[in-house]
């Protein structure tokens, strides 16, 4: 290993520049990665989101040594992943999208198989710990290729963890999985973090990144459109729905709620946005007031994370 103090890194990863284009000899050159510069705090919950061919996978797969970058630099751990890229990809333990297993191993051979990838010591071997952890002992015997989609996730998930990384990928890790294995993982993988693991989450479900994640990315084209923690995130937009629900059916969109951007929804609701930086609550109900309505109840919702991705990725937004 190379020479270093006892101090951890305060970063778990340090991304400059890092640019990947595709291509050779004169052919169109699609551009995966775009000049991406992100640094991940060690111990953090870390979300990358962004649309399918965003180049989330693309950097993820960078960082593990299966793709070779263009241009950039990229530490995992503190490792730079060209000059010292064993000891970079010892640091990282990757869950990839795809259900890659091979199915003529059982899942206690998988993880025996992968620990000696990684030349774990049989002694320093955490097995029967990691399948019991995932709830995979009664199946530990059993071939991959007989296994339920859930718990094939659940095996990539253990071989993720057999040289304990002290950071986690995980690339949609729950897409297609049901409700309950869903809530499963994301329990064992709080606990991991709280433990002190770093975790580089990226997902499609946006309410996940948005209830665990403390910091997040989104990539739009290669690029970095936003990063920032989550709550100041969801602060960026400045925008909010108040839905009124009326005693009266109103017909038509009342006169005085037409300066607002207002629709008529069913069951005689008045759904209202407005900017709270420019319009105040006081404002609308006034406006409702004066149109003769009577109001049965108020609810008010905040701008949330899709919302945000959402004005973000939308080609032209700013």
């Amino acid at each position: 290993m190379p020479d270093a103090t006892d101090a951890l890194p305060v970063n778990a990863i340090e991304i400059a520049g890092l640019t990947k284009v595709y291509g050779r000899n004169g052919a169109v050159r699609p551009i995966a990665l775009d000049d991406v510069s992100l640094t991940v705090p060690r111990g953090a919950f870390f979300g990358l989101l962004g649309p399918n061919g965003a180049g989330k996978s693309t950097l993820i797969n960078i960082l593990a040594g299966l793709v070779i970058k263009t241009a950039g630099t990229a530490r995992v751990w503190g490792f730079d992943i060209d000059t010292h890229s064993r000891w970079a990809r010892a640091s990282i333990g990757v869950v990839p999208q795809e259900l890659m297993i091979d199915p003529f191993f059982t899942a206690r051979e998988a993880l025996e198989l992968q620990a000696g990838f990684f030349a774990v010591p049989k002694a320093e071997r955490r097995t029967a710990e990691i399948l019991d952890a995932l709830g995979l002992s009664g199946v530990a015997n059993s071939y991959a290729r007989r296994l339920s989609g859930g718990m094939r996730r659940r095996l990539l998930v253990a071989k993720a963890l057999v040289h304990a990384p002290p950071v986690l990928v995980l690339d949609e890790p729950t897409a297609g999985v049901d409700v309950d294995l869903r809530h499963q993982l994301w329990s064992y993988v709080k606990r991991l973090n709280a433990a002190g693991t770093t975790i580089l989450l990226t997902t499609h479900y946006l309410e996940e990144a948005e209830q665990l994640c403390d910091r997040i990315a989104i990539l739009h084209h290669g690029a970095v459109v936003a990063c920032e923690d989550t709550p100041t995130l969801v602060a960026r937009l400045d925008r909010k729905t108040l839905t009124i629900a009326l005693a009266e059916e109103p017909g038509q969109l009342p006169a005085p709620l037409a300066r607002f951007e207002t629709e008529l929804g069913p069951g005689r609701q008045l759904a209202v946005r407005y900017r709270p930086s420019e319009t105040e609550v006081g404002e609308i109900l006034a406006a409702v007031r004066e149109a003769g309505l009577t109001i049965v109840d108020l609810t008010s919702k905040e701008a949330d994370l899709e919302d945000i991705f959402l004005h973000l990725t939308r080609d032209g937004s700013s």
